[in-house]
């Protein structure tokens, strides 16, 4: 088991085993996910924005009155 000392700040140092573990790197965001007494961190992903607008702008084909009248109580 890998432990750290909470600082006067709230800061903990993330041990290097578990750095490398998920692949974080200084200046790369982690997110923390909390269930019950326990605390889970993954590293974030960043987002691609340009391919995120480019598959959105190929979205539109599905996005008529008829399509919504078809498929809207889904």
């Amino acid at each position: 088991m890998l432990t750290s000392r909470l600082s006067s700040k709230g800061q903990v140092t993330v041990p290097k085993k578990v750095r490398e573990a998920i692949g974080v790197r200084p200046g790369d965001l982690i997110e923390y996910r909390v269930e019950d007494s326990s605390v889970y961190l993954a590293k974030v992903e960043p987002l691609d924005l340009a391919f995120h607008q480019s598959l959105n702008e190929t979205l539109d084909e599905w996005d008529s009155t008829a399509d919504e009248e078809a498929f809207g109580d889904l």
